[in-house]
């Protein structure tokens, strides 16, 4: 029998809907490979083994009873520990939500249930979505299967990890300046960041409110394309909402094609920094559009240099009013209530007690930021920049129909290299953050491996608000070719723990 967790999402889906395997047997399959092997990558903080048998028993009884099933009913699916998940642990990686239960589900847990699909538990994440090696995480790293000791990027690098180590075929993340593209890069799977927007951030734990996106996480792009459609959607819940119709993502992404596309490289995106075999792999893919008809256009936007800088002072400014409602009064940690202490004394320690010291540097980064006399100096001008970085991706998309980039500036580090040195983990995200800043959609997307260490490589692709279709079509006509010439970078190559 073939073994079940190396299939699609795609895959598994045609098995159960024709009777070929059951819903039980799939979920069975992920949990014991769990079981197995989460020790020693760690991607998982919680594994409801219940909830998701019951959840695969309901699927066989659908179709026992003649009931159509959904593209991806019965699939198992690793959530991103930030997403409320009503009568299971949220923790969003702190220890300040240690052992909450939520009395509800988020807009997106809601639509992952309605579409039968079987979410196996919550992954392991930086606290608070707050870094980009998943090492910042209360609960301890979790490690990149491609090498046990690099990181699997962050901060959703337990999803991203889940998918390289075949523990799932699907994934959550969240992007708040590159999230899910940076672990899918370093990870060789696929993660995309809708349109901002596009996915509700209802029950979606907030870290930085204009800037955070949901998205789906996958080995291959039409997987992603089918739990995009699956997730995405106007929801009168969250006032960030679009209410506009979900993008052709699934027909996109199973009718890939470049010819005639205009695709531009960012010629900002390159330079001192970035890894040979980093460039090599992303100069190949720019050739590789080239021969299936795709015209490369080579153009400059200038205020990209400017968009770390602006970004690191936006999100800590939103993460340090956001988070000021963690206050040990209302629910999670609570510490010093003694009876002779006052609430703020309390708030206090249960502050110093429940968050980690990257948490802590972008609350009191952000609140310096927003006080008074530094707002215009610095929060201020951090949003001018951002209009500028706006108006050079509208400049661009005249020109061209999509970007494209290296998703990172190198492949993946070894645990514990940049622990010390936050500005060295802050570039990982170089490449990544304009598209946050604009509220832009992208995509990484494997693109084969390094050769001076044969870790995976991802490319990048950056389209208009609302046209995230044009990510898949890209995606896919770049994954057929990769897969066609070279064997999938991470179905054929991947390691086996």
């Amino acid at each position: 029998m073939t073994d079940l967790t190396r299939l699609t999402a795609a895959e598994t889906a045609a098995k159960i809907a024709s009777g070929e395997t059951s819903a039980v047997e799939v979920a069975q399959a992920h949990l014991d490979r769990i079981a197995a092997i989460d020790e020693k990558v760690h991607a998982f903080l919680h594994v409801d083994t219940e909830g998701a048998l019951a959840a695969a028993r309901a699927v066989d009884d659908k179709r026992a009873r003649g009931e159509k099933l959904g593209p991806l009913a019965g699939v198992p699916l690793a959530l991103k520990d930030i997403f409320t998940t009503e009568g299971v642990p949220t923790t969003v990686g702190s220890k300040i939500l240690e052992g909450w239960i939520p009395p509800y589900d988020a807009t997106l847990t809601k639509r992952l249930k309605a579409a039968d699909i079987v979410i196996l538990g919550k992954t392991n994440m930086d606290e608070f979505a707050m870094g980009s090696s998943t090492e910042n995480s209360a609960y301890g790293p979790t490690s990149n299967p491609w090498d046990l000791t690099r990181i699997p990027g962050g901060s959703g690098g337990g999803s991203s990890a889940a998918l390289a180590s075949f523990q799932a075929p699907l994934a959550i993340g969240t992007d708040t300046g590159g999230s899910i593209r940076q672990p899918a890069a370093v990870t060789g799977t696929v993660g995309v960041k809708p349109t901002y927007g596009g996915v509700s951030r209802y029950g979606m734990v907030a870290f930085s409110s204009s800037l955070d996106q949901g998205g789906p996480c996958a080995r291959t792009v039409l997987d992603a394309a089918l739990l995009h459609e699956a997730i995405a959607g106007h929801d009168p819940l969250d006032s960030t909402s679009i209410d506009a119709p979900v993008p052709p993502v699934v027909e996109a992404a199973r009718n890939g094609d470049v010819k005639g596309l205009r695709v531009g490289v960012v010629k900002e995106f390159a330079g001192e920094g970035y890894q040979a075999g980093v460039m090599q792999r992303f100069n190949e893919s720019v050739e590789l559009l080239r021969e299936l008809g795709a015209e490369v256009v080579e153009l400059s936007c200038p205020s990209f240099t400017y968009a770390l800088a602006a970004y690191y002072l936006i999100a800590p400014s939103e993460c340090s009013s956001n988070l000021a409602r963690f206050d040990g009064l209302r629910y999670g940690l609570r510490t010093g209530d003694d009876g002779t202490r006052s609430a703020e004394e309390v708030t206090s320690l249960t502050r110093e007690a429940g968050f980690g010291p990257e948490v802590k540097r972008r609350i009191m980064l952000g609140t310096y930021a927003l006080s008074s006399g530094y707002y215009d100096a610095y929060y201020g001008s951090a949003q001018k920049v951002r209009t500028l970085i706006t108006r050079d991706f509208e400049r661009a998309f005249a020109d061209v129909d999509v970007l494209v980039s290296p998703t990172t500036p190198t492949t993946a580090f070894p645990i514990g290299e940049r622990a010390d040195d936050p500005m060295a983990m802050y570039l990982a995200d170089l490449c990544t953050i304009p598209a946050n800043l604009a509220g832009n959609a992208a995509m990484s997307l494997p693109c084969g491996l390094a050769p001076e260490d044969g870790l995976p490589v991802g490319l990048q692709i950056i389209a208009p608000a609302l046209a995230d279709d044009r990510l898949y079509r890209v995606g896919a006509a770049v994954e057929a070719a990769f897969t066609t010439r070279w064997g999938h970078p991470l179905l054929e190559e991947a390691p086996t723990l």
